[in-house]
């Protein structure tokens, strides 16, 4: 989980080797980049890492904001839609049309039978999929047009593990919730969250794969092909390349029929605020 790098330069290297398109990218490790010059020129910035107080954005939102003002694309995924509310919650409903809010959006593993909204381009290509993932949804949308690309319908017998839960999260069971979705801004530049990404091998269901390939083009301004962008199979022995160093580290197998067929978890409770404590005077 979390394989940020990995997952990175595995869809780094379908897009510059294996998709035809006249297309470059180059992966930044470890967040910010120490030399902004890479920055200089691009189409796109897409980021997939860690979120709230880890964001590689954090301390950097002038530089941001000056790209977008260019009409850079925005693309974040996972752990990488999760801001505060306030000020920077607020650059992001402006630069990809909305954000993960802690406390108001939720973020169980489930499985979700993924449909495509057919008239995006970020669609071409992909007819649907079905995937377990911790899938986040019920994101703080900005005003205005936002394209619902992914969507799938929660439910509690599909839910395997509960994180963070909400009222607002409860309420979405048996609704359709949006997973990726993308704006057309107003400085020309373009937008898309996707909460989805934190089991790394889902990078090996082909159209799971294909259907972030084709909003990373997207996004840059790029034309997605009629079929969607073209990838090879990833086998499982790439699916362990670059994987993060740990205390254990544990082989990635390939997905699964058992992924899609988790026991739901029992419903955990609804996370109480945290209220603030008393201050009480001594009166002796």
């Amino acid at each position: 989980m979390h394989e940020f790098f990995a997952g990175s330069t595995l869809l780094a290297n379908a897009l510059n080797n294996e998709s035809g398109l006249p297309v470059s990218v180059e992966v930044v490790r470890n967040g910010w980049p120490e030399d902004e010059s890479i920055l200089d020129g691009v189409d796109a910035v897409v980021i997939y890492s860690d979120g709230r107080g880890k964001h590689p954005v954090n301390g950097h939102e002038a530089k941001m904001d000056e790209l977008i003002g260019q009409g850079v694309g925005l693309m974040c995924m996972h752990y990488g839609v999760d801001v505060p509310a306030g000020d920077q919650g607020e650059y992001f409903k402006k630069w990809i049309g909305g954000h993960y809010e802690d406390g108001f959006s939720v973020n169980p593993h489930w499985t979700a039978e993924v449909a495509l909204d057919e008239s995006h381009a970020i669609s071409k290509g992909v007819p649907g999929f079905t995937a377990n993932d911790e899938w986040y949804y019920n994101m703080r949308f900005a005003d205005g047009e936002v394209g619902h690309i992914l969507t799938a319908i929660p439910t509690a017998e599909r839910i395997n593990r509960y994180l963070s839960w909400t009222v607002e999260g409860k309420a979405g069971l048996g609704k359709r919730q949006t997973m990726m979705w993308a704006v057309d801004r107003n400085d020309g530049g373009r937008g898309v969250g996707f909460t989805g990404g934190h089991w790394h091998r889902n990078w090996a269901l082909d159209d799971f794969r294909k259907v972030v390939l084709n909003a990373i083009v997207w996004v840059a301004g790029g034309e997605v092909p009629e079929d969607g962008v073209p990838s090879e199979p990833i086998t499982e022995d790439q699916l362990n390349e670059n994987l993060d160093e740990k205390a254990e580290m544990v082989r990635v197998l390939l997905p699964s029929e058992a992924d899609l067929n988790q026991p739901p978890a029992p419903e955990r409770e609804i996370n109480s605020p945290k209220k603030p404590k008393a201050k009480t005077k001594d009166k002796n």
